[in-house]
Parts: C-alpha cells; sequence; structure tokens
C-alpha cells in the first residue's frame, strides 16, 4: 500500500468523523475466563486461546504466558503497524525493520514484598530499527509520530478500571 491508497481508505472515515464525532467512538474487546487449572487465565487471542500464568520470578515454572510479555507484544504489535502506516502516509521507503519491546517490573511490588515498590512494568522502550533511505528528521519525525498515535501505547497512560461482579445465582 502506498501514500496515495491509504489516504484513499482513509479519508472517508475522517470525513465521516469528522461529521460525526460519535462515529469515531469504537469498542475493542477482549475475553477470557479461569478454565485451565493452576493460578493461570486463558485468554481467546486472535490465533486461539493463550494460558497466560505466573512468570517465574513470582513463582511459575515457565509453561504458561507472561502477561507482562503480553502486554509488550501488544505494545509492538500497535507500535509496528502505527509506525508502518506514518511511513507510508510519509512517503518513506521501508525496506525491512526489526521492532523489540523492553521493559522490566520487579517482583517485589507484585508479591507485595515491598509496598514502595511500584506494581507494573516501567521503562518500556519500544525500538524499531529500519532499513531506509531517510535522513535523521524523518527518523525522529516518524517516532514521533509513533508515539503521538499508538492506541496501545497511549492506552499505558492511564490505569484501567477493574471491577469484580458476582455471576447471577451465586450465593447471596
Amino acid at each position: 500500500m502506498d501514500a496515495t491508497e491509504l489516504r484513499t481508505r482513509q479519508a472517508p472515515l475522517k470525513e465521516r468523523y469528522r461529521a460525526d464525532p460519535a462515529a469515531a467512538r469504537t469498542v475493542v474487546s477482549a475475553r477470557g475466563d479461569l478454565r485451565d487449572p493452576g493460578v493461570t487465565a486463558t485468554v481467546e487471542g486472535f490465533a486461539g486461546p493463550v494460558r497466560a500464568g505466573l512468570h517465574p520470578a513470582t513463582g511459575g515454572d515457565g509453561s504458561d504466558a507472561c502477561s507482562g510479555d503480553m502486554l509488550l507484544e501488544a505494545l509492538l504489535a500497535c507500535a509496528g503497524v502505527t509506525l508502518r502506516s506514518v511511513a507510508t502516509a510519509m512517503g518513506l521507503t521501508v525496506r525491512s525493520a526489526t521492532l523489540s519491546a523492553r521493559g522490566e517490573f520487579d517482583a517485589r511490588g507484585t508479591l507485595g514484598v515491598d509496598r514502595s515498590v511500584p506494581v507494573g512494568v516501567t521503562g518500556v522502550t519500544v525500538t524499531a530499527t529500519l532499513d531506509t533511505d531517510a535522513d535523521d528528521a524523518a527518523l525522529d519525525r516518524l517516532a514521533r509520530s509513533t508515539e503521538r498515535y499508538c492506541v496501545v501505547g497511549r492506552s499505558l497512560a492511564q490505569p484501567p478500571t477493574f471491577r469484580v461482579l458476582r455471576a447471577p445465582g451465586d450465593g447471596a
């Protein structure tokens, strides 16, 4: 897809959203359950169910997916698509790219060992190494625009709301 085709596809959407801002509100969702044994949660993924469990640093044996890794995978997917979209719109030629995301969590926080230690993945960095002829100014603009428009990256700025509900017919 080139910049012209991208703009052609997006133009009617942009016009619709300008005329009807409510139409731009788009629901995204994920589903999962506790079908599997142990301290796990199974999430329905695009390619099928993924069982997440404890990271070895928190008592897991490494046989289940780590939700922190899954978080970075979602971030990297969004950043990659956003980067490619922005590069296309800018008319940049990207012959190839490697993408990586890295962060860390301090297990003391999530295990409640030390309440002063933050819970969560911190120091997250997304790196894209491109084979391109773009100059440094274009790469800087590409990085800034990717950061600005990456939905998952922007979503990390605000913690989610957690609700725990009783299933109908259970208990009181």
